[in-house]
């Protein structure tokens, strides 16, 4: 079995995995975490791995940017790959004073100024929520491990560059915690195939404070969350 994204034969992934949007974050996961890691896909350089955390099998696969390339990631790990447990550790702009650079965010919900909802056809906007049993399972983790975490509502938006210049203002005065480019798609697709969906993020910048973080760091020094993450297997 193969899809027009993903070059995996049946079996070859898990029913976890961890959906970096950068491929090279997912090299870095599979190279520096996990066991016996084994390449199930290089089409379009998306790279993806299995291999064993702890005795307990789990997968890593990047997804690329944006809310179109993790729907479609998703969607086909979920209906063509049988994932159960899908778990995206990514970087994010912080939206709040209070959040500093490394910080963890778990995304409890996504709300978004994509259109991704409008092909379910409801008769209202969908708030797109966490799995309750992975989002659980994260905090206590992080407790376990003293790692602090925010949890909270999370923006996912379609522009990097937006022309609407005080539309990331309207975001912080709703408390939403911090803005990045997935997460929406990825909750609409686990709740609407009942499975589950988890975002972890680490603050890579900060549009509160500018301060930022360096590609290499965001590839290789975001670490707290892949340890979180790793253990949902």
């Amino acid at each position: 079995m193969t899809t027009p994204h993903i070059s995996a034969k049946k079996g070859e992934i898990a029913e976890t995995i961890l959906l970096p949007g950068d491929p090279l974050r997912a090299k870095f996961i599979a190279e520096n975490f996990l066991e016996n890691p084994v390449q199930f896909n290089a089409v379009r350089n998306m790279f993806g791995y299995t291999g064993t955390y702890k005795g307990k099998r789990i997968s890593v696969m990047g997804t690329g940017m944006g809310v179109p390339s993790i729907g479609i990631y998703s969607y086909e790990l979920i209906h063509f790959y049988g994932v159960k447990n899908l778990i995206r550790v990514g970087s994010c702009g912080a939206f709040q004073g209070n959040l500093k650079l490394y910080d963890v965010i778990i995304g409890m919900g996504a709300s978004t100024n994509s259109s991704y909802g409008d092909q379910y056809n409801l008769p209202g906007i969908y708030s797109a929520t966490a799995s309750w049993d992975l989002l659980y399972k994260a905090v206590k983790v992080a407790e376990e491990k003293d790692i602090p975490v925010h949890v909270g509502n999370i923006l996912t938006s379609d522009t990097f560059y937006s022309a609407d210049k005080d539309g990331n203002q309207k975001w912080m005065d709703m408390n939403v915690l911090a803005v990045e480019m997935e997460s929406y798609a990825l909750y609409c697709n686990a709740a609407h195939a009942g499975v589950n969906a988890l975002t972890i993020l680490t603050v890579s910048d900060s549009l509160v404070t500018k301060e930022e973080t360096t590609p290499e760091e965001r590839e290789k020094s975001f670490t707290k969350m892949m340890e979180i993450a790793l253990e949902l297997a």
